[in-house]
């Protein structure tokens, strides 16, 4: 089973040499650590950077310089930045090739909901219903089961929506799975997990064909 670093290391083989790729806050920020060296990739944030790099070394932090989930970053040569005004411009234009988000539910319809628990406080949305809304490519980065251990991936949300039927791919702690007409559909187990498991860890409907191989990290 993979930790977080793993699941964010799988999502980077799905990052391809000159996109443009927003990362959401939590797992999808750790996804710029683990890029291949010999492709050039954009990475934005939507509080107004472009060209984000890994996370720096403890010691050579900037508090200036944040992604959206005011976490420290670094920055590469030639990025940039811009008030929200551009940011938000770049991903209601389909300026981004990729968006990478977690989430707290998924269902098989590919809605996610990840901005909202009632009855617990929240900050506000943030952009997570604009990138929804506007991007073509989107991976979510979760665990496949809640702490309780109950399953995310689910027939129905029962949590607010944040976006309806645009999630396209999923890797979790336990698999990689594409959502179809007919529901998720098992692509890769992670390491040391079962079939079997997988499917007692996921509520929604899941298609099983053929042999599923391990992923390759």
């Amino acid at each position: 089973m993979l930790d977080k670093n793993g699941i964010a290391k799988r999502i980077a083989k799905e990052v391809k040499d000159g996109y443009y790729v927003n990362l959401g806050i939590g797992i999808p920020t750790l996804v710029a650590n683990f890029v291949r060296d010999d492709i050039e990739v954009e990475f934005q944030s939507e509080n107004g950077v472009l060209g984000m790099g890994p996370f720096p070394f403890e010691g050579e932090e900037d508090a200036d310089i944040i992604n959206a989930g005011k976490q420290t970053i670094t920055t590469l040569p030639g990025a940039s930045f811009f008030d929200s005004a551009t940011s938000f411009a770049m991903i209601r234009g389909q300026h981004v090739d990729l968006t990478i988000l977690g989430a707290m539910e998924v269902s098989e319809q590919g809605d996610i909901a990840n901005w909202k628990i009632p009855g617990k406080m929240v900050k506000g949305m943030g952009g997570a219903m604009d990138l929804v809304a506007s991007a073509e490519n989107i991976i979510v980065a979760m665990m496949h089961t809640n702490r309780a251990g109950a399953s995310k991936l689910l027939k129905s949300c029962s949590l607010p929506l944040t976006g309806v039927g645009c999630v396209k791919t999923i890797v979790t702690n336990m698999a990689v799975l594409e959502v179809t007409p007919k529901g998720f559909q098992l692509l890769e187990r992670a390491p040391g997990v079962s079939v079997e498991a997988i499917q007692a860890a996921t509520e929604g409907t899941l298609i099983v064909d053929g042999d599923i191989p391990e992923m390759q990290l």
